[in-house]
């Protein structure tokens, strides 16, 4: 029946949503709530649809899902139905002006695949959440932006999502303050969260809720699901501070439902009102009971992490309202009629919208043709022709750091997706954009964001500007300090969220700020990940290959490693040699093979191109030098490109300031860290560390003389068994 006639039912004249009599518990939460009968058999079809997977999984979070179903199903109901009037679209989950819905307490994915099969989205038939968390399904054991329709980010991480969140509010609000016009507001979409107690005592979300009150973002609207359990037990055991007033100091717009099991008329005002509040992000503390309708584990951590059991699963269905114990997997047709009607209702916003925008077209021809072009992650008309060139013998040695910023300044006026900045070290980052606004509470048009000593939230704001769609997030600190921000780091690369991350002070080379922010780890570190490409250019002509090749990867984050220590200029770099990731810098003399080469990143580039002249002087050995800028894309290259660079019999030596796990793979010894750095004027560092050119002639001569004694029997690198790793079709 449709929920017009549904909610004008009273709980006295309604027929029994089955043939089954009620029982006492049935009948009694009939009594008490404060709503339609359709209503409350929504929220319980909800409740026991979530404990149906976990339970036929044998794994998964089966409390998350039945305490906050009537937040979920407010967000899914239309303002006439009683709830949210949030605007979506199943037949089209990537329409730009959707309301963003993120499920920051990603262990309850159960309630947002139900949310999406009722909704009718493809990627969750009954089948699929009848195959939650097994292999190959689009109901994965957290929410995973690129595996299933309709979920925006990856939140298995707590903190991570509300902190996207962040991201996406402060696209949309930067996005409507560039594309609205008087005539048509194009932009007008809400961000919505349901978060938890973990994710408020990460302290990401700290950091990313600090900085939302600073920018005034009023599309944001946060439901905190407050049910006072975490998997330990009572939050009392380590969290009883007041978030209500945390979220007031922050500069939040807060306010306290205290029952939602019984109705959700509270619940609905609130949201209105969250709605109404333009200049201050909203949070709505909404009391819940975890496990609600179990009789052995509501309101326990027993129901936090683990399926309930078949006999209380059944015994939950026994005390809902309207539900069977004898029916698994089963959706009530007034119930699927209800939600149809739902999502029929949101997806003409959609249609509503795309008339307007077609009419936006015809008024605004260049601001349509731009935000289709920024959507759709297509390169700009003549994207890098203004990407510099560096000049030997004309253009003077400085800080990959300074050729950074000259790259970044290059391709800005093309690329107005770009939008980014600092965690406080805007100067040293060398990331300012010139003649950029600052984004801020009364100028959202600007693009330049400062993040405040925030690393962790940077990274994952960044990452809610990229899902939002038509943005290219940058963002910057020391390289060091990607450890503050390596979590939000990780979901870049497994989201596929092609984030910038200028990293700069990459090596011992940032001198006297000593060992608490010489990275000696850290390039291995995110070389390690999959999917991320790490650059650490030698010259500008590398760097401007680095900035290319970021732009370019779309769904592939990149690290931009810049040193603060000036370089000297390399003769034969090119851009273009730079972008198949490694190429041959300096060629030994003669025409046969070089007697040894050398392998570097970097500032230690140059330095090895002083050893191999000092080595073929001195020794008469004649030295390749090779610059590997950065290693993924070398890795991409075809096998005839990759050993003529790198023959793999001739004795190669590595030469990175870093440390040396990773290079065994191309190189038979290593230049290397194995100790932290100290505090002292780089180049001194650079010589005691042993990465001056004499300390490289004289090692890589070691190597040379240490085959020739074993009768110049070279173990070729190259000449080893590679697995293809199966790892399957993409979601």
């Amino acid at each position: 029946m449709p929920y017009s006639t549904a909610k004008k039912m009273s709980n006295v004249d309604s027929e029994p949503p089955t043939k089954r009599a009620h029982t006492d518990f049935q009948s009694a939460q009939l009594a008490a709530y404060k709503g339609s009968d359709l209503e409350l058999k929504c929220i319980n079809t909800i409740r026991v649809l979530a404990a149906d997977m976990v339970q036929k999984a044998n794994s998964g979070h089966p409390g998350a899902p039945m305490g906050c179903a009537p937040m979920a199903h407010a967000l899914w109901s239309s303002v006439a139905a009683g709830g949210a009037g949030r605007v979506h679209s199943a037949k089209s989950p990537g329409w730009w002006n959707r309301d963003r819905f993120v499920l920051s307490n990603g262990h309850a994915c159960a309630l947002q695949y139900v949310m999406l099969h009722l909704s009718g989205y493809e990627d969750c038939s009954m089948e699929q959440l009848k195959q939650f968390r097994q292999v190959g399904s689009r109901t994965p054991g957290h929410p995973e932006n690129f595996c299933t329709k309709g979920v925006e980010v990856c939140t298995g991480p707590l903190g991570q999502g509300i902190s996207n969140a962040v991201g996406m509010a402060i696209a949309a609000k930067h996005l409507g303050a560039t594309y609205n016009t008087p005539d048509f507001n194009i932009i007008t979409n809400k961000t919505y969260v349901i978060c938890g107690d973990g994710c408020l005592q990460e302290g990401i979300s700290g950091e990313a809720s600090s900085l939302a009150g600073h920018l005034g973002l009023g599309g944001l609207i946060v439901l905190y699901d407050d049910n006072n359990i975490t998997i330990d037990g009572n939050t009392d055991l380590a969290f009883t501070e007041d978030v209500a007033k945390r979220y007031e100091a922050y500069g939040w717009h807060v306010q306290t439902v205290g029952d939602v099991a019984n109705g959700l008329g509270d619940l609905q005002k609130a949201i209105e009102e969250a709605k109404k509040v333009t200049d201050k992000p909203s949070l709505i503390k909404v009391r819940t009971a975890i496990g609600y309708g179990s009789p052995n584990k509501q309101g326990s951590e027993s129901s936090h992490g683990a399926p309930l059991g078949d006999s209380e699963v059944a015994a939950v269905k026994d005390r809902l309202y309207g539900c069977d114990p004898n029916e698994k997997f089963y959706v009530p047709e007034d119930v699927a009629a209800f939600y149809k009607e739902q999502a029929d209702e949101a997806d003409a916003a959609r249609v509503a919208w795309e008339a307007e925008f077609a009419k936006y077209k015809e008024a605004h021809p260049d601001k349509a043709a731009e935000l289709e072009r920024r959507f759709n992650h297509e390169m700009p008309e003549g994207a890098f022709y203004d990407l510099p060139k560096f000049v030997f013998g004309k253009d003077k040695a400085n800080a990959t750091r300074k050729f950074s910023e000259a790259c970044l300044n290059a391709v800005a006026p093309k690329f107005p997706e770009l939008m980014g900045g600092s965690a406080d070290l805007t100067g040293s980052n060398c990331c300012q954009i010139k003649g950029a606004k600052d984004f801020q509470k009364h100028s959202p048009e600007g693009i330049m964001v400062r993040f405040g000593v925030r690393e962790h939230a940077m990274a994952a704001i960044c990452n809610g500007m990229f899902a939002y769609g038509a943005f290219r997030p940058f963002c910057a600190t020391f390289l060091q300090f990607a450890g503050y921000a390596l979590g939000a780091m990780r979901c870049s690369a497994l989201s596929k969220f092609g984030v910038i991350y200028i990293m700069t002070h990459d090596s011992i080379g940032l001198g006297e700020d000593g060992p608490t922010h010489q990275p000696v780890e850290m390039l291995e570190s995110l070389r390690a990940m999959p999917n991320m490409n790490v650059f650490r250019a030698a010259d500008a002509n590398e760097m401007a290959a680095a900035y290319e090749m970021a732009l370019k990867n779309v769904h592939t984050p990149s690290v931009i490693c810049c040193t603060r220590g000036t370089v000297s200029p390399l003769e034969n770099s090119t851009k273009e040699k730079a972008m198949r990731g490694g190429y041959t810098v300096v060629e030994a003399e003669g025409d046969s093979a070089p007697d040894l080469v050398l392998v570097a990143t970097g500032s230690e580039v140059w330095r090895c191109v002083d050893a191999a002249k000092a080595l073929q002087s001195e020794h008469s050995i004649r030295t390749r030098v090779v610059s590997m800028p950065c290693q993924e894309i070398f890795l991409e290259q075809d096998d005839e490109y990759r050993n003529s660079v790198l023959p793999g019999n001739v004795p190669t030596l590595s030469v990175e300031a870093s440390s040396e796990h990773g290079w065994h793979r191309f190189s038979h010894a290593q230049i290397g860290l194995t100790r932290f750095g100290m505090s002292g004027p780089l180049e001194e560092l650079f010589v005691k560390f042993g990465f001056g050119a004499e300390n490289v002639a004289a090692k890589g001569k070691e190597v040379v003389d240490f085959y020739k004694q074993r009768g110049g029997n070279v173990p070729n690198l190259n000449d080893r068994p590679h697995f293809v790793n199966f790892t399957g079709p993409d979601h």
